[in-house]
């Protein structure tokens, strides 16, 4: 990679994770940053492969935890059309094949088959559809070719997988459930009998007890007959897993349940008639009343011509909160269970050697007194899922804010270290902006969070990392831009609009670990916290009692956030969602209805913004001053409907409008007055339906901007003779929601980046002296977002970009993604 005045990334040679070519140019991904869907089921980590696969709003992410190069997100499956709510790999046993299975609130299960020689990359081979509500669990049981789905019509399907030529899925039977329940887990287990192998199916969900069923596999069409029900719970079962008794007999099977009445149950399976069950004592105080949960009736049945029986075995408790999710270590040599619990702990569970008693051997997350009363904690709502890798030596967790945490046993202290892990939105990200020299990028999003973006760069090797959360709101975000390298403004659906600082500790692990290179003057304010009940970030200390600031005691406590950063290494989340806030420094007044664009002009003087207007009153831009924030009147009349974007020019001369109602608007700068705008001319028919997006073109000697319409077309505007003509009209294939010119000429060409409603993103040259539009490349739909993009942005270039051989661009998405591409090889 080589860097223009320390800033400006151009060239990798790192390793990408998929790519997109055109005669004209190549596309890389660079970067892809998205949060995991919040649903016990929606993860699962390949125990061949070691790539964890999960649910990322309607696509699947794919990521390698153990990763040495700190990757992050190599890559997203596009198939389904609503949110992706259990992932499951599956190996078919008839040809080795290793499959992934996916389902989602769509109604449907994808099958997605490896690519060979690529554990990163699969195809959608088939879907299996008849459902008829959403998919919530699907079971398999590695050695046969039987898979089920269970989902929100009530009922479990059973599916024969084939992967002998073509790989597909044939429908076997469909069980509906009695009395009617809608199934949120399921566990498959093979079972050898005397005349072959038997399945077993466990079935629980929105009822409290567990049913189970059982079926020969060796018949062409198994048929699942239920066999016992299991009761004991109290609430809702979320979570089911099988395993062998790695402690004390390997041919039996242990059966976990989670439920959120707090307790997981253990039940064993086993050949044969059950034990009789052991005597109890009503007057022992251990049971503290609840001796009628734990009724160990033992429930008999047969398959594959041998008589089974499964018993309750054994009661884990001391969680504080509903269990989403139960694991069992794939490769310790005694049986270990992991569980997710909404008291925001991961638990792993023994059976002690001596007496026989499950108990938590290791908790990890946060503590109760580490828990706060905000959103800024990212407590509320613990972990949804919870999962061991292949070696069993790491665990990973996902919270609620949709990031993933990692922990790795040191062996030789015997500890659970907590390494950092990947973090995203879990809602629409609804724009970006780069800092003035391109040195880090910032995303907002609908999920009410800000977050900062940055390369870490190490010896031999630099990834893309969250570095900071500037801000964690009550409100949806819907626009963003920078007033420089340490000062931003955001605005939201609350009317109005926030201006954040970077604080201290923030610019100097990015000065640190990236290539920021900021300069400032004078002292930075000190990280931000959240006060209860509120909703700005105020700098730590602010409100301090003057007793406290006096005792040294306390002021060494207030100074822990500062040293709570790992100085070598981005932020981990529990760090990111604490210690990363940017304290708020002005509130911008004035609009009545929701921020839905704001823009800042280049020398960082002036604030443009408009809110949702259905009338003239309101679809109004209003300037505010930076030198003492107060707002400049009267506000910029020329639309009747929502202003949709804003763009001021290079020079700041002009400050574009486009608009629902159809029409662009161009205000020039007052020759007396820097702060006052005017109307310099309008098309109240720019467009044939509402425009969405819009752009300026580097400075020329004749002032040139583009516009963007849910008409399918961009079109080209150039100055002359006191207006702005049509020059040229790009045609698309869907509405256009997003453009933006590299704000640097290339070749004698302007460089116009466009977005699509559909998720398509495609790149044009412009000729700077005909304005003749050329299409250079367009992003293969695999490496694609897979809904409408939001805002697409270049990252900076010096003013000359001819020797410069790649470019960044940061995309935006309503599929919850950020993500920034490699633009090569540019003809």
């Amino acid at each position: 990679m080589i860097f223009r005045d320390g800033s400006f990334l151009r060239q990798s040679s790192r390793p990408r994770c998929s790519e997109s070519s055109f005669f004209m140019a190549s596309v890389a991904t660079e970067y892809i940053s998205v949060g995991g869907n919040r649903h016990p089921g929606a993860a699962d980590w390949d125990v061949q492969s070691g790539v964890l696969a999960f649910g990322a709003d309607n696509n699947v992410a794919l990521w390698d935890p153990l990763d040495n190069s700190h990757r992050g997100v190599h890559a997203l499956l596009v198939g389904h059309s609503d949110k992706v709510s259990v992932v499951r790999f599956y190996t078919c046993p008839s040809t080795g094949t290793r499959i992934l299975l996916t389902g989602s609130v769509d109604h449907t299960v994808r099958v997605w088959q490896k690519r060979s020689g690529d554990s990163l990359k699969y195809r959608l081979a088939c879907t299996l559809e008849g459902h008829t509500g959403s998919v919530n669990a699907i079971a398999v049981a590695d050695g046969t070719d039987i898979v089920a789905s269970g989902a929100a019509d009530g009922t479990v399907r059973i599916w024969r997988i084939n992967a002998q030529d073509e790989l597909k899925g044939e429908l076997v039977e469909s069980i509906t459930l009695k009395p009617r329940f809608f199934p949120l887990t399921l566990a498959l287990r093979a079972l050898k009998g005397e005349k072959g192998q038997g399945l077993v199916l466990a079935v629980a969900g929105t009822t409290t007890t567990v049913q189970i069923f059982a079926s020969e596999a060796s018949v062409d069409k198994p048929s699942f007959t239920r066999r016992a029900v299991l009761s004991g719970h109290e609430a809702w079962v979320r979570s089911l897993s099988f395993t062998h008794d790695k402690n004390n007999n390997p041919d039996e099977v242990l059966l976990a349940s989670a439920s959120q009445d707090k307790y997981i149950r253990l039940w064993r399976l086993q050949q044969g008639e059950a034990n009789g069950p052991a005597p109890i004592d009503e007057a022992d105080p251990l049971l503290g009343g609840m001796e009628p949960t734990l009724a160990n009736k033992a429930h008999e049945f047969e398959t594959a011509g041998t008589k089974f029986s499964i018993a309750f075995e054994a009661l884990l408790f001391g969680n504080e909160d509903w269990i989403y999710t139960t694991a069992w270590n794939p490769a310790s040599e005694r049986s270990q269970l992991l569980s997710a619990s909404a008291d925001n702990t991961v638990t792993i569970w023994e059976q002690d050697p001596t007496s026989g008693v499950w108990m938590s051997v290791e908790r990890m997350g946060e503590i109760s007194v580490q828990k706060g009363s905000t959103t800024a904690t990212g407590s509320a709502g613990g972990f949804w899922i919870g999962l061991w890798s292949p070696d069993g030596r790491t665990v990973v967790s996902l919270g609620r804010t949709g990031s993933w945490r990692v922990w790795q046993l040191d062996l030789e202290l015997d500890l659970w270290i907590q390494k950092f892990g990947i973090s995203g939105h879990v809602r629409p990200v609804n724009g970006v902006q780069w800092e003035p020299s391109g040195g880090y990028l910032l995303s907002t999003s609908a999920d009410q969070t800000t977050r900062l973006h940055a390369e870490w760069l190490r010896e031999k090797q630099r990834s893309w990392h969250e570095f900071s959360r500037p801000q964690i709101h009550g409100y949806d975000l819907n626009c963003i831009d920078t007033l420089g390298p340490l000062q931003f403004v955001s605005g939201a659906d609350e009317k109005l609009l926030r201006v954040f600082n970077e604080p201290k500790q923030i610019a100097e692990l990015l000065k640190k670990l990236t290539a920021s290179q900021q300069t400032f003057e004078g002292d930075l304010p000190d990280t931000a916290e959240i006060p209860v009940l509120g909703l700005s970030n105020k700098a730590q200390g602010d409100e301090a009692p003057v007793e406290e600031e006096e005792n040294e005691e306390s002021n060494g406590v207030t100074s822990t956030p500062a040293a709570s950063l790992v100085a070598d290494s981005p932020p981990l989340e529990d760090q990111l969602s604490r210690y990363t806030l940017w304290p708020e420094h002005e509130k911008l007044y004035g609009h009545g209805y929701e921020i839905s664009a704001v823009a800042v002009s280049h020398d960082r003087k002036l604030i443009a913004t408009a809110c949702k207007a259905s009338s003239v009153d309101h679809a109004v831009i209003r300037l505010y001053d930076t030198s003492d924030w107060h707002e400049i009147k009267p506000s910029l009349a020329a639309h009747s409907l929502t202003i949709t974007d804003l763009s001021f020019s290079d020079d700041d001369q002009f400050l574009l409008s486009v608009g629902r109602d159809r029409q662009w608007a161009v205000f020039t700068r007052s020759e007396q007055d820097q702060t006052t705008y005017t109307q310099y001319a309008s098309n109240p028919k720019g467009h044939s339906r509402m425009i969405l997006g819009a752009a300026w073109a580097p400075i020329t000697a004749d002032s040139v901007f583009a516009t963007a319409g849910r008409d399918k077309s961009v079109k080209i505007w150039q100055k002359s003779e006191g207006t702005f003509v049509s020059k040229t009209t790009v045609a698309l294939t869907s509405a256009v929601s997003a453009i933006s010119f590299l704000p640097a000429i290339h070749k004698n060409s302007f460089l116009l980046a466009v977005g699509e409603d559909s998720g398509a993103i495609s790149i044009h040259k412009i000729a700077v002296d005909s304005l003749e539009a050329q299409h250079v490349v367009t992003i293969e739909r695999v490496i694609a977002p897979s809904r409408s993009i939001t805002q697409v942005l270049w990252r900076p270039v010096p003013p000359e970009a001819a020797d410069i051989s790649a470019f960044e661009l940061a995309v935006a998405s309503e599929d919850t993604s950020t993500r920034i591409y490699t633009i090569s090889n540019i003809v």
